[in-house]
């Protein structure tokens, strides 16, 4: 009998379970406009909070408005053309014979004090002069001409010291302990070695004869200028590269426009005002689309600069007319009235005023219409929020811009403020008095420009931007630019 166990039943081995494979999430469906029903039109243009009107014809208009404006320049300026005939030339920069002003280069060599009555001022000599040190109250100044047809001899300037006035009177100046030794006011304060220009003149005892006597007429600045010039340029250039080197080039047109078109056709007696906007709106053109490039950005900003101009000049005219500006308190425009009687002096004010106001509505009106473009290209941007985000820095812009406007005028009219303090007169007749009338005028006109530029390039610009980036706005390179970094950064 056998007595064994029985062997357990093998137990199936559980198959191995597999782990779930995650759902794959669905992917987002792309949006699709809907098909508008047949005769059901809308027009959306990016950013729907401006009408479609607007935002269809906003390129024509702007493109019928520099049309306008180009127009009004070619015929303006074919009914003001300059003849570029001789004027009379003022008093002071005529010569003896009544043809221009002879001036030539010269340098001082030697200085020493001696008597007035013996130095024979201005008559050149072909040695060194010789002059007795007297200790005289005159400085005499040896100098060395350099250019004309006295070229390589001498002469001799006289130049009196306080030490040789005379008078004790009301009207005499006190001398202080050591100003004895200084030039009269009025007179140069020159030095050895230094370059200077010297007026030539026919002598007087002897018309007839081609000896000519020498007198002191300016500093050479020559040099100094040019490094000065290339300092400028550079320092342009290397910040703003190329864009600033077509700024350079524009300068150089607009004051080709001032000195070819400008100022003749003014001396010719055409209407000044005329001549200065049809003037003024040939530079903007020129510069603004050298300088910036040709795109709907520059366009919006020289559409706002035009329209501004012109506001500049009504406020001009106005302002003119309300303070009864005449503009015969300068010295210079009392001498353009004696030898162009012709001109009108209230015409001349209004053009200086409109061609002062070129500048700073030219600054203004390119960071406007930048900025509007730049913050339309974000995505999500509308039109309206441009607008009024643009308007933001342009309020900054404005608030900082007024300062620099004022103090200008205010630095140019410095030395009149002084004399008006020396004059002791109460600050109700400083203010009134048209000397500082004309600054404080200048002053108010353009903040007023400035002031109103902004809006209005800020809404040009916003209407011919197409926001939110799309590609059909974005015709400017900087706009693609900011458009695709925008892009990665939200990927």
């Amino acid at each position: 009998m056998s007595h064994r166990l029985p062997e357990p039943e093998p137990r199936p081995t559980p198959a191995p379970q597999e782990r779930p494979k995650p759902t794959p999430k669905p992917k987002p469906k792309r949006s699709t406009p809907p098909v508008p029903a047949p005769g059901h039109h809308h027009h959306h243009h990016g950013g729907g909070d401006v009408p479609g009107v607007l935002a269809r014809y906003a390129r024509p208009a702007v493109v019928a408005v520099l049309a306008v404006f180009a127009v009004f320049i070619a015929v303006g300026a074919a009914l003001s053309w300059p003849s570029h005939d001789d004027h009379p030339i003022p008093l002071q920069y005529r010569s003896s014979d009544g043809g221009p002003l002879q001036v030539y280069d010269a340098t001082v060599v030697s200085q020493t004090r001696a008597d007035c009555s013996t130095l024979d001022t201005g008559t050149t000599t072909a040695d060194f002069p010789q002059i007795p040190t007297t200790g005289g109250p005159c400085i005499a100044t040896v100098i060395h001409i350099d250019s004309g047809p006295d070229e390589g001899r001498y002469a001799v300037l006289s130049i009196p010291t306080n030490a040789a006035q005379s008078g004790t009177g009301p009207d005499s100046a006190g001398i202080d302990a050591g100003a004895p030794d200084d030039p009269q006011p009025g007179q140069p304060s020159l030095r050895v070695d230094d370059s200077i220009r010297v007026s030539a003149m026919a002598s007087q005892s002897d018309p007839a004869s081609k000896t000519l006597t020498y007198a002191f007429y300016d500093y050479t600045r020559g040099t100094p200028l040019i490094f000065w010039a290339v300092a400028f340029v550079l320092a342009v250039v290397v910040v703003a590269t190329w864009r600033g080197l077509r700024a350079i080039i524009g300068l150089a047109v607009a004051f080709a426009v001032l000195g070819f078109f400008t100022l003749p056709s003014i001396l010719d007696g055409n209407n000044v005002v005329l001549v200065a906007i049809v003037s003024a709106a040939a530079i903007l053109f020129v510069v603004l689309y050298l300088a910036h490039g040709v795109s709907l950005r520059t366009s919006s900003a020289l559409v706002g600069t035009l329209l501004s101009l012109v506001l500049a000049g009504l406020l001009s005219w106005a302002a003119i007319s309300s303070l009864a500006l005449t503009g015969l308190s300068a010295e210079s425009t009392k001498s353009l009235q004696l030898y162009q009687g012709s001109l009108s002096l209230n015409g001349l004010l209004l053009a200086g005023f409109v061609i002062g106001t070129l500048g700073v509505l030219n600054d203004v009106t390119i960071t406007q219409a930048s900025a509007t473009f730049e913050l339309a290209a974000m995505p999500g941007q509308t039109r309206l929020g441009a607008f009024r985000a643009a308007m933001r820095v342009g309020r900054d812009h404005i608030a900082s811009t007024v300062y620099t406007l004022v103090f200008a005028y205010a630095g140019s009219a410095l030395p009149l403020l002084l004399l008006f303090s020396v004059a002791a007169q109460p600050f109700s007749s400083l203010l009134t008095s048209e000397e500082v009338a004309i600054e404080l005028a200048r002053a108010f006109v353009g903040g007023i420009a400035l002031a109103l530029s902004v809006p209005l390039t800020t809404a040009v610009a916003a209407a011919l931007v197409v926001p939110g980036g799309s590609s059909a706005g974005a015709s400017d390179p900087a706009i693609r630019r900011t458009t695709r970094a925008a892009s990665r950064k939200t990927v």
